[in-house]
């Protein structure tokens, strides 16, 4: 059984229902989709979680309207100057998660990109802001893929991520946002993906 996350209903429109796939809507942001995601892995055994939905793009990473596959997921937690938080016992924070690997690959054979992903709680509505993110390294915002994936990684279920381009991140009045199009290019990622695995199973 796959758990298919998506932050809304109106991001699932692409999705036609399979006996072998339970789709849940978390709702938006990374703590509402923890926990949505960490109480249904609790209520039962699934071989897969799939993180999905829309996301911003940096630069010209992708394009409005391109679905990719996100390989890293990132999410600050440390002090305001970009340091890391000072924790007893040498402990440190957790910052990074990641998709199965394998499936990463999979998509990559079949055309998509793989990209590295920064999970906010905030939406990107500057050129500034925008800037320092694509500077860490990001080339895609979400809310929702790094607590999607850090809850299955806790519960030992593989996970991947995959996104459509809704927008490019910074000024909102020059970022081009297509929801419409966003969804489009989830709905042609999926398609790929999920056929894929209904193969990998059939063999």
């Amino acid at each position: 059984m796959i758990l298919l996350a998506c932050a809304v209903e109106a991001e699932m429109r692409f999705w036609k229902p399979r006996a072998d796939i339970e789709a849940l809507a978390t709702g938006v942001g990374p703590v509402e989709a923890a926990a949505a995601v960490a109480t249904a892995l609790a209520s039962r055994r699934y071989d897969l979680v799939v993180s999905a939905g829309i996301a911003g793009v940096f630069g010209d990473a992708a394009q409005i309207g391109d679905g990719v596959v996100v390989a890293t997921d990132t999410m600050s937690v440390d002090l305001e100057s970009g340091e890391a938080i000072p924790l007893p016992n040498g402990e440190r924070t957790v910052e990074e998660a990641h998709s199965e690997p394998a499936l990463v690959a999979s998509l990559q054979a079949a055309g998509f990109q793989a990209l590295r992903g920064v999970t906010v709680a905030r939406v990107t509505c500057t050129d500034a802001t925008a800037a320092a993110l694509a500077a860490s390294g990001a080339q895609v915002e979400t809310m929702e893929g790094f607590a999607v994936l850090r809850a299955a990684a806790r519960a030992g279920v593989p996970a991947v991520e995959i996104r459509g381009i809704s927008n490019r991140c910074g000024d909102r009045a020059r970022s081009g946002w297509d929801f419409a199009a966003g969804l489009s290019g989830l709905a042609k990622i999926a398609a790929v993906f999920f056929e894929r695995c209904a193969a990998t199973t059939q063999s």
